[in-house]
């Protein structure tokens, strides 16, 4: 084997969650030993009840069907348009049709006129981070991005593979990331030399935060970033993943200021996760070399060539597909598709939010918990001091009550655990999205799972 001689390159930290799956198996061995359950209350995975694709396949094979009869071809030695093009190579942008279906459905959603040259295919959102992060370093330059603290950790890990490149964060409230330390990172970047593109979060159903920000805070955020002329990355998993009230969902930054923000749309939670389907879009606009200024999806567009030169024609046809219904007219909203998904997840929170209420709320000076109105997860926070949510703690979760939980202190950039060495080691990250059963099984396993770890933490207060 090769002795490699690589002295510049640096071994970068496993992700909590990361790290979690390669423990699970072991820990999962040592709690079916002692005969326990596992409680699946870690994973941010799509619900396999929402998630079964047998109703979609026929759909979609229908949908295509009806696309060729389209084209009334009599000769059966002909191929089909959509058939040819799903299975060629196929521009940067994907098919036309697709972006002009997810312009028309996504744009009446929220308000925008949603310019289909501006809308770049990624896979999934991870793709649209990658994406953006690849722009800004391209020149070379140190460089800082501002994130929340907490935030999520594929973020983290995707600017950990940049050498010149480091994370200022912000701390939260119950509101969202605070306006004035937000104004203030930007500029003490700044000052420390650092080139400063935009500010990255997840403001609706924040992974792994567990609470969506208020109207007011966006409309804050927003006008420090016009103010300090960074963009706002909007990562948007969640965004139909919502339980409030459709009078009291506040506004995605996008539909608040378009030439100000990168939106990520994925549809691994709206739709399927394994086709991988994204979107980056954005009408913002880049002052470059020479002083020259140019469309942002321009730039992200040679990018995404450079990283992917051909999408998948086949999944962006196929998510097509599903914004067709039964008659093969174009949804008039993605909300159609979300309420075949939140059925399962309102349940679940409800069953998350009720035992929690009934087993902890009687302790309010020993536990908290933020309550989500989108997204998969609540954060809950032991409140007494001497209990530290570290890797012994959740060992001792799966080992002596089967549940599987993730530890938050892994979710803070390194800049916010210097600024609070404690941060995020008495939180722990409770989904609320996954079992491995379905209907009234799946209720009963969801209950199960609160009260094992409802039951797990009045023992570790010394409350049981």
């Amino acid at each position: 084997m090769a002795n490699l001689d690589a002295p510049d390159l640096v071994l970068q930290p496993v992700s909590v969650t990361r790290k979690m799956s390669a423990s699970l198996p072991r820990l999962r061995d040592l709690a079916q030993s002692k005969g326990l359950k596992i409680h699946h209350l870690g994973a941010g995975y799509p619900h396999p009840e929402v998630t079964d694709p047998r109703g979609f396949l026929e759909h979609q094979a229908a949908y295509f069907a009806h696309l060729e009869n389209q084209e009334g071809l009599n000769d059966p030695t002909v191929l089909p348009e959509y058939l040819r093009e799903s299975f060629s190579y196929t521009d940067t942008l994907g098919p036309v049709t697709t972006r002009q279906t997810f312009a028309n459905v996504y744009g009446r959603d929220w308000g925008v006129n949603i310019d289909i040259d501006k809308l770049i295919p990624t896979v999934g959102a991870t793709g649209g981070i990658n994406l953006m992060c690849s722009l800004a370093e391209r020149p070379g330059k140190p460089v800082a991005y501002i994130t929340d603290a907490p935030t999520y950790a594929g973020f983290t890990a995707r600017v950990s593979l940049c050498q010149h490149a480091t994370i200022f964060s912000v701390d939260m409230d119950s509101e969202g990331a605070l306006p004035e330390q937000f104004r203030a990172q930007i500029r003490a970047a700044r000052q420390q030399g650092y080139f400063v593109p935009f500010y990255y979060t997840v403001p609706d159903g924040h992974n792994p935060a567990g609470f969506s920000f208020s109207q007011r805070r966006r409309e804050a955020l927003l006008e420090v970033a016009q103010e300090e002329g960074i963009l706002i990355v909007e990562d948007a998993p969640y965004l139909y993943i919502n339980f409030a009230d459709p009078a009291d969902r506040p506004l995605p930054f996008f539909a608040m200021a378009p030439e100000q923000t990168v939106h990520l749309f994925t549809g691994s939670k709206i739709g399927f996760p394994g086709p991988r389907v994204g979107f980056l879009y954005s009408q913002a606009e880049l002052a470059i070399a020479d002083g020259e200024v140019v469309p942002l999806a321009e730039m992200a567009l040679t990018e995404a060539s450079s990283d992917m030169l051909f999408q998948n024609p086949s999944a962006l046809r196929g998510f097509e597909a599903l914004l067709h219904d039964a008659d093969f007219n174009e949804i008039t909203s993605m909300w159609v598709l979300a309420e075949n998904k939140l059925g399962v997840y309102r349940e679940n929170r409800k069953i998350l939010l009720r035992v929690f209420d009934e087993m902890l709320a009687p302790h309010p000076d020993h536990f908290s918990w933020t309550i989500p109105e989108a997204g998969f997860f609540s954060v809950f926070t032991f409140l007494q001091q001497g209990i530290t949510t570290d890797d012994q703690l959740i060992e001792q979760l799966v080992a002596e009550h089967g549940v599987v939980a993730i530890p938050m202190y892994d979710f803070y950039p390194q800049d916010a655990k210097q600024r609070n060495p404690q941060a995020g080691l008495d939180q722990l990250r409770i989904s609320f999205c996954f079992s491995e059963s379905t209907g009234d099984a799946r209720r009963r396993d969801m209950q199960e799972a609160v009260r094992a770890f409802c039951t797990a933490a009045l023992q570790i207060n010394g409350l049981a």
